[in-house]
């Protein structure tokens, strides 16, 4: 599985310096035979009910999100199964997740 999250900061230049510190972040998943996917993680509590990413054209999952400066740990949720971002895992104490820095 396919996994990037993408940083898009276009919008947040157009802003004045009290708006720059948030960023929209653009979160993809490939998974072509899920039938559901969830984002969770710091930014959201990591609630499963909060974050739910929509299918695009040939089986990538989307979901973005306006993040403030900081580093956030994540998980996709494919089908119920926990699914870390292969451009992002880190391993925290016992612990796997994904990793994105937002600066």
């Amino acid at each position: 599985m396919n996994t990037k999250p993408r940083h898009h900061t276009a919008a947040s230049r157009q802003h004045s310096p009290s708006r720059r510190a948030h960023r929209v972040v653009r979160f993809c998943c490939e998974a072509a035979t899920a039938e559901g996917v969830r984002l969770v993680g710091d930014f959201n509590g990591w609630d499963l009910g909060a974050t739910r990413m929509r299918r695009t054209t040939g089986g990538r999952w989307v979901a973005s999100l306006t993040l403030i400066r900081g580093s956030y740990t994540y998980v996709f949720i494919v089908d119920g199964n926990l699914t870390l971002d292969p451009h992002a895992s880190i391993t925290t104490g016992n612990e796997q997740v994904s990793l994105i820095t937002i600066d």
